[in-house]
């Protein structure tokens, strides 16, 4: 049985200043659960990618739109994970529909990597829209023993 504890909720307007401190506190939260620093940069990259999408794509710049970042820890199996919820308040989309950007056309696209970088460096994403609107990224990577 898998049982969450919520670390920390961060919720703020739409603004790419809010990066630094969602960064912070997801560096400290991933010390507290007890990711080595290899993770720590990884989930810090994947968190700043999620909070970056919310933003530009989900709530379009929008500072009156609200981007959620909750910090959740929990034991699975003996090994302790952290899970990372970033919502947003934009219209959603469909992940399936994604470009891929390994495929020769996308390749010099300045655009269009950041969900494959989020689930390259953590162990679990699920992406989904929201029944009340917007999406969720929920993100976890699990601490080495």
């Amino acid at each position: 049985m898998v049982t969450h504890d919520r670390i920390a909720r961060l919720e703020f307007g739409s603004c790419l200043d809010m990066l630094e401190p969602v960064q912070a506190v997801t560096a400290h939260v991933g010390r507290l659960v007890g990711l080595d620093e290899d993770a720590l940069h990884w989930v810090n990259v994947a968190v700043r990618e999620s909070v970056i999408n919310a933003v530009q794509h989900g709530n379009q710049n929008d500072r009156r739109k609200r981007v959620c970042v909750e910090f959740l820890s929990s034991m699975n199996n003996g090994s302790a994970e952290l899970t990372v919820l970033v919502r947003d308040e934009g219209q959603g989309f469909d992940p399936s529909e994604l470009a891929d950007p390994l495929s020769p056309e996308n390749l010099l696209r300045p655009h269009g990597r950041g969900v494959f970088l989020i689930r390259s460096l953590m162990d679990e994403v699920v992406l989904q829209r929201m029944p009340e609107g917007g999406m969720e990224v929920r993100m976890v990577k699990r601490a080495l023993r």
